[in-house]
C-alpha cells in the first residue's frame, strides 16, 4: 500500500489505559485529545492501532 496514508485522531482521554497502551499512544504522535497526526498506512503503524482502538478515530487521507 505505498503512498496510503491515515489520518489518527485520539478521541478519548489516555488517562487509564496501561502504562503499554499509553505508550502507544505517544509513539504515534498523540499527546492530546483531539489531536490528529497522518502515518504512512504501514504494518506497524495499524498494528498500534490495533493495540488501542478504542482511544482512536482513524480514517484514509484523501490523495
Amino acid at each position: 500500500m505505498p503512498g496510503k496514508k491515515l489520518k489518527v485522531t485520539l478521541t478519548r482521554s489516555i488517562i487509564g489505559l496501561s502504562p503499554k497502551q499509553e505508550a502507544t499512544v505517544k509513539a504515534l504522535g498523540l499527546r492530546r485529545m483531539h489531536q490528529t497526526v497522518s502515518h504512512d498506512d504501514t504494518a506497524t503503524i495499524r498494528g498500534m492501532i490495533a493495540a488501542v482502538p478504542h482511544v482512536l478515530q482513524v480514517s484514509h487521507e484523501a490523495e
